[in-house]
């Protein structure tokens, strides 16, 4: 694999683990919904994701990947429609599609050549 396309897939896990830590301080939607400043941090961390799946999609195929596009729609949105963000859709980003994507993006990296993941 590309050095290149790892270290975007290095992104996607390291905001991915940022996240959960996030999340370890709003453990609830309620928690979450009031927080903005975590809030805020998340939905930096998901735009960081989106593009670096954007980025890597521009390099390779990237099959492995469940809803690739709907992420790299969903950056835009963040950038682009902000307005239209709920706080909603993005608790249920969090807590029903971020570990599969955690799960596909170490699998993918696993299968590079050599690679082991700590």
């Amino acid at each position: 694999m590309d050095n290149e396309i790892e270290k975007y897939l290095f992104d996607v896990l390291e905001s991915i683990d940022i996240i959960e830590k996030h999340l370890s301080y709003t453990t609830n939607y309620d928690a979450f919904s009031k927080n903005l400043l975590v809030q805020d941090a998340v939905q930096r961390r998901l735009a960081i994701i989106g593009e670096a799946l954007w980025k890597v999609s521009k390099l390779t195929p990237l099959s492995s990947i469940t809803d690739l596009q709907k992420i790299v729609s969903f950056l835009h949105i963040l950038i682009h429609d902000y307005d239209k963000i709920e706080t909603a859709t993005i608790w249920v980003i969090l807590t029903k599609k971020l570990s599969l994507l955690k799960k596909e993006t170490e699998n993918t990296l696993k299968q590079s050549d050599g690679f082991t993941i700590n």
